[in-house]
């Protein structure tokens, strides 16, 4: 996430980090930069020039702090800057009436059905009870992909074949009473999309809204899209007054245009970010949180908040009682493995570690070397999980063989439980450098 970005603004900050005095020129020098790497990672050029002209305002009227470097005054000056084009402040969903009806819009192939999905499994951790609305009765297949993640999360889902009607406005006014039958306290709608911006879409999209009152809608839209994106978002926010922007695979937009660029140009707040394929990857879009991500500082609250959401606490306090006697197994570290995989991928988690995101950016980090793992744990007897130390040469040849891996990875695999054994006693004095030796990342 927004890779190429945090790369080139670190190279600025770095040119500067030789200098002991900041004046007009070599601030003049760095902003100048700074544009250049916020127009290559596809910001709205508009919004490039009020971010460009506030930042050099400020920077140019501050006084000079003895106590810290140029770069770090130029630092915060851009950071405060990006906190402030992101929208300033978390603008979390709103609920209304009972039950209350979230309308999910946007283009075919965003991700609405998805997002839609991962919605409603978020809002069910908070304490919600929501309910599916298949919508979108143009698209093959699109009420069948709904109802299949509805069921896979438990989760109550209503479609043209429960309305006896493909008229998208009367299902989406009918599931409203089925939600009330059902005591669910919230309705996610998710309507059709178009390859494009239509006059039918928008009249359909504003009988729903007319019919259905929601107390939220969110456009969905698809951050690899870059200005795609924000110009359709402002033509839907011009017609469907929409409250809030959802931007989903954001997991692989390397620059983030569509990020810094959308609050500005619509005026919206941005409320979710989709991260990744599975259903727990959603966050609420916080901007300082993200400035602070895309400035190589990490985001240590987000990370921290995910491990409360997916983490085993039991499991939690039995791994540590283990690690403080030394009794820790092969078995509890692909329990672990299990714990991480939760979290997310190994680059998005250790993006948010402080001091970790910059040193990351040149390595391999491939999730399936955790996939490999797990496979030739699972390869091994119980006795072996419990004793790693038995494993002779001919073990080791038939675990690779069960495992559909090398010798090599199981070897390797061995050495980092050990390595993680060793560091474990370690824990109060770790640094970033060293959970990244203790990760298990791939090779550079």
């Amino acid at each position: 996430m927004f890779t190429e970005l945090s790369s080139k603004l670190e190279n600025v900050f770095r040119k500067l980090g030789g200098r002991s005095t900041i004046n007009e020129k070599n601030i003049q020098d760095a902003l100048r930069d700074v544009r250049v790497a916020l127009l290559e990672a596809d910001v709205h050029y508009k919004v490039v020039k009020e971010f460009i002209d506030k930042a050099t305002t400020l920077a140019l009227g501050q006084e000079v702090l003895h106590s810290v470097s140029p770069a770090q005054q130029l630092i915060k000056i851009i950071h405060d800057e990006l906190v402030a084009t992101l929208g300033g402040e978390n603008a979390p969903i709103q609920f209304s009436g009972l039950p209350s009806v979230v309308m999910i819009v946007g283009l075919q192939g965003s991700g609405k059905t998805t997002l839609s999905g991962k919605l409603a499994n978020y809002l069910r951790k908070k304490g919600r009870d929501p309910m599916l609305v298949a919508a979108d009765v143009y698209r093959p297949a699109a009420a069948d992909q709904l109802r299949v993640l509805g069921q896979s999360l438990d989760i109550l889902t209503y479609t043209p074949q429960e309305a006896g009607s493909n008229d998208p406005v009367k299902i989406c006014r009918d599931a409203i009473d089925y939600a009330r039958q059902h005591s669910k306290d919230t309705v996610i709608l998710d309507t059709a999309g178009r390859l494009h911006i239509d006059d039918a879409l928008m009249q359909e999209l504003e009988h729903i809204k007319a019919q259905t009152s929601p107390a939220e809608i969110l456009f969905v839209a698809d951050g690899m899209t870059g200005q795609d994106a924000v110009n359709t978002a402002k033509e839907f926010a011009t017609r469907i007054n929409f409250d809030g922007v959802v931007l989903t695979k954001l997991d692989g937009d390397a620059r983030g245009g569509a990020a810094l660029s959308i609050r500005s140009i619509t005026g919206k707040p941005i409320k979710f970010i989709g991260t990744g394929e599975k259903m727990e990857a959603i966050e609420e879009f916080h901007p300082e949180r993200m400035a602070s991500r895309i400035l190589g500082m990490g985001d240590i609250v987000s990370l921290v908040e995910k491990a409360q959401e997916t983490i085993d606490l039991e499991k939690a306090k039995e791994l540590e009682e283990k690690f403080r006697k030394n009794e820790f197994t092969l078995e509890d570290f692909a329990d672990q493995l299990k714990q991480i995989k939760k979290l997310g991928s190994l680059e998005s988690i250790l993006g948010m570690i402080p001091g970790i995101g910059n040193k990351i950016k040149n390595l391999n980090i491939d999730d399936k070397v955790m996939i490999h793992m797990a496979a030739i744990i699972s390869s091994m007897t119980k006795s072996e999980r419990a004793k790693p130390q038995i494993l002779d040469g001919k073990r080791r040849l038939r675990i690779a063989r069960g495992s559909g891996t090398s010798v090599q990875e199981v070897n390797r695999l061995l050495k980092q439980f050990d390595d993680m054994k060793k560091m474990m006693k370690k824990m109060g004095k770790m640094n970033p450098n060293d959970l990244m030796k203790m990760m298990p990342f791939g090779k550079m």
